[in-house]
């Protein structure tokens, strides 16, 4: 089954990412609603090292049109059950307003930590970001809390029920730009595969779509 889902959902995206291509530009508006999904995959190194990467489609225009595809590829270093540190590259082939697609490339480091709570999980995170565009370098800190709970083994066996918030600090705009709410469940499907389904809520003034209700997906295998 494993095998299967991740072999489907690999064709999907690579599909999706072989058909970028430039288009007739066409007006954007301020919201938008959207499909982000991805692939990630563990691979571990050491006994507290993984090798991670992940490849990501998003549809954009009413889930009618791809806008963009994303490919990261890093590490996952856990000192201890609390600490973990992700240092990673991330290469987007995005639409822009005039809809036509740009090559960003990204430099990432996140750092995490659990909280000592048995009754629940609560997490916060701190995701740095280097931005190399052809309009412009910059940076953002996106810091985020996240709160989980085992879901009863009768509603949704071996799954869990999430809520993140994310705020954004853009330092090209020296303010917080945007935010974005998301809510999901987390659901274990087999041993290292599980499967993300999530709604998020982004609002952003300045970016044009820049308030987004995002439906989302995301596989997560570990080998």
């Amino acid at each position: 089954m494993k095998k299967n889902v991740l072999a489907l959902s690999a064709v999907i995206c690579l599909c999706a990412l072989a058909s970028v291509r430039a288009q007739t530009p066409d007006l954007v508006g301020p919201e938008d609603n959207q499909s982000w999904n991805d692939i990630q995959v563990f691979v571990p190194m050491t006994a507290k090292v993984d090798f991670w990467a992940v490849l990501t489609t998003r549809f954009g225009k009413n889930v009618s049109r791809l806008n963009d595809g994303r490919f990261a590829v890093g590490v996952v270093i856990k000192p201890n059950k609390a600490w973990s540190l992700q240092p990673f590259y991330l290469q987007i082939n995005a639409r822009n307003t005039r809809g036509k697609f740009r090559i960003e490339h990204r430099l990432n480091l996140r750092i995490g930590y659990k909280f000592p709570i048995k009754k629940f999980g609560l997490s916060h995170r701190s995701l740095f970001e280097y931005r190399i565009r052809p309009t412009g370098n910059s940076w953002r800190y996106r810091p985020s809390l996240t709160f989980e709970k085992d879901l009863p083994g009768k509603l949704i066996p071996k799954a869990k029920f999430y809520v993140t918030e994310e705020p954004f600090y853009d330092s090209s705009l020296k303010r917080f730009s945007r935010n974005r709410l998301s809510f999901g469940i987390n659901k274990t499907l087999s041993n290292g595969l599980s499967l993300e389904i999530y709604y998020l809520r982004q609002n952003d003034g300045i970016s044009r779509p820049g308030d987004l209700n995002v439906i989302g997906t995301s596989f997560k295998l570990k080998l």
